[in-house]
């Protein structure tokens, strides 16, 4: 199955912490990071910190849907993640934002992502990778969110 997530981070070394966390996924089990966008740094959106940076990774995975979030979630916990209230600010975020064309609907995950569509720091990440799930409506209804996208990285 091919998964989308989004991964944002605005607090310690957020540029290298999403930099390891893309490393990190391809080795999660069963898994392989198949592309990337690059790195894009916005302004908190109905959240407080720092600025974030942000990117979206595609997987291969074996893994089912809620295998994957309890592994992303693991991601998030091992980065120190805490969530002591809603919109904190965050070492790492990671969203499942599409498991294929799976539509799913619970208390703990919801596919596709619901709010995919309102947020320029996923759509523009997400156009890098696959770019027929980005409609210029899409791009149009966030024209107005700051977001930079962030030089590649020289080795």
């Amino acid at each position: 199955m091919i998964a989308d997530v989004a991964l944002g981070a605005n607090l310690g070394d957020a540029l290298q912490t999403v930099r390891q966390t893309l490393e990190a996924l391809s080795s999660l089990p069963g898994s392989r990071l198949i592309a990337h966008s690059r790195l894009y740094r916005t302004a908190p959106q109905q959240a407080q910190g720092p600025d974030f940076i942000n990117a979206v990774a595609r997987l291969e995975t074996r893994l089912t849907a809620p295998d994957l979030l309890d592994a992303l979630q693991a991601l998030e916990h091992q980065a120190g993640r805490l969530r002591p209230y809603m919109h904190a600010p965050r070492t790492l975020d990671l969203d499942l934002l599409f498991y294929g064309d799976a539509q799913m609907h619970s208390p703990r995950l919801m596919l596709p992502h619901p709010r995919w569509r309102d947020r320029a720091f996923v759509l523009y990440p997400l156009a890098d990778v696959a770019p027929e799930r980005v409609s210029d409506e899409d791009l149009t209804r966030v024209a107005g969110q700051a977001i930079e996208r962030l030089p590649p990285v020289v080795s």
